[in-house]
């Protein structure tokens, strides 16, 4: 089995050179239009727009594909926090300047650009070797009238990350079979095993981080989450929405969560000081919690099969249609997203592929995390990709309102308002930001 690497090192570092770029991200690139460019000597510059740890810049990707290919230089910026690079995004998309040549592509903004930018992305539906991708993967990208613009880099199958040493102390099962047994095909029992835990465990932590990752997982195991297939908005009467506002808000005003939303101010101390004993993880968030967690809490943190499948997250990378160096781009956006760079990428950071190739190959499906109790990781998140819908409807404002309803529960959890209060202002505040 292959063994996803302890990268605590290399990733803050690559977290340090975030945060320098979040100040370069909103200004220009290299050359004076933001975009790549073919020097006097015949070398040809590839510039990049990323956002969080996609992997490419964290990883000797870009040096290896550089050392393949001389006469190409790699130019990479990289914005720790996806809302600010996407704000940046959209300024450059308005002014028409300011663009790199490949772009970052995340999944809740994808619907948005395909509707309302896909003139200013390059087609890649022609490019050679890009049909191992799953197929809905690519339909979150594709125009009514074929054309693709982007490349799919991962995909977020979730489990359930706890602590086996919490578990222990509640007088809970550790053994990530069992403990998968406590939830299994269902979210109310993965609440109910919370109000064991609180009831039982002597310590100071809270049974989940945040009602937030509870809502996320309950409504991205379904084909419709806020639009329908037409476009239009449906939250208010979609069941999918209410069930998970429903169960979320109970776990939001139980006392069983420590009110951290995930990625934002006090979660990354959360982990790194014990303070909640499950999070509901996508394949993606392993590298983060083993990092913020640190080296201490190395083999007390396991992961079990979430009650059910669902996708939450995932990016794409596309070539903008000015770009000077398009078809330089487009090859190396392919050979970024092939097989093989996935597997890759798997290894080194846990981004799960959306190449179907990539999945079935020995190096993802027999990973497991020395981190996390040697859980065969590409055991459960595989099994969980393969109850991912087929179809993943996404809408214009699909981010805007996931951050919406994340601020809605916390007004449950931390300020104290009741559900309904906290359903009426989120519902006001979708109204104003989707109009």
């Amino acid at each position: 089995m292959s063994n996803v690497r302890n990268i605590l090192g290399r990733r803050a570092v690559a977290g340090a050179a975030a945060v320098v770029s979040l100040a370069l991200v909103a200004g220009c690139g290299g050359s004076d239009d933001g975009g790549g460019s073919g020097s006097g000597d015949g070398d040809i510059t590839i510039s990049m727009g990323l956002f969080g740890v996609m992997g490419f810049k964290e990883t000797e990707l870009l040096d290896r594909y550089m050392e393949e290919n001389p006469g190409i230089k790699i130019e990479a910026e990289v914005a720790g926090d996806e809302q600010t690079y996407y704000t940046a995004l959209q300024t450059h998309l308005a002014a028409g300047s300011g663009l790199k040549d490949i772009q970052g592509i995340e999944i809740g903004r994808a619907k948005e650009l395909v509707d309302t930018q896909a003139d200013r992305f390059a087609d890649l539906s022609d490019v050679e070797g890009t049909d191992h991708f799953l197929p809905w993967k690519l339909s979150q990208v594709t125009t009514n009238d074929g054309k693709v613009i982007g490349l799919g880099t991962d995909i977020g199958p979730m489990a359930v990350c706890y602590r086996s040493d919490m578990f222990e102390e509640a007088g809970l099962p550790t053994d990530r079979d069992e403990v998968a047994a406590l939830w299994d095909g269902d979210w109310e029992k993965f609440v109910e095993v919370g109000e064991k835990f609180q009831a039982n465990y002597d310590g100071d932590a809270s049974y989940i981080d945040s009602s937030t990752g509870l809502f996320n997982a309950m409504i991205y195991g379904h084909s419709e989450q806020f639009y329908d297939r037409d476009g239009e908005l449906i939250h208010q009467e979609n069941p999918v929405i209410q069930d998970a506002w429903e169960l979320a808000s109970q776990a939001a005003s139980s006392g069983m969560t420590a009110a951290l939303r995930q990625f934002q101010p006090g979660w990354d101390p959360g982990l790194a000081n014990s303070t909640f004993a499950t999070t509901v993880c996508p394949a993606w968030m392993l590298g983060h919690i083993s990092e913020k967690a640190g080296p201490d809490n190395a083999g007390k943190w396991d992961v079990a099969k979430a009650p059910k499948g669902a996708n939450w997250g995932g990016s794409f990378l596309g070539v903008m249609e000015d770009s000077p160096v398009q078809e330089e781009a487009k090859k190396l956006v392919a050979w970024l997203t092939a097989p093989e760079q996935q597997e890759y990428l798997f290894g080194e950071l846990g981004n799960f592929p959306s190449s179907q190739e990539a999945l079935q190959s020995d190096a993802v499906t027999g990973a497991t995390s020395e981190y996390f109790s040697d859980a065969p990781i590409g055991e459960i998140f595989g099994a969980a990709a393969q109850e991912i819908p087929d179809e993943q409807v996404l809408g214009r404002k699909d981010g805007t309102i996931k951050d919406l309803f994340s601020q809605g529960l916390q007004l449950i959890e931390s300020q104290g308002r009741s559900a309904d209060e906290a359903w009426d202002t989120t519902d006001d505040r979708i109204e104003k930001a989707v109009g």
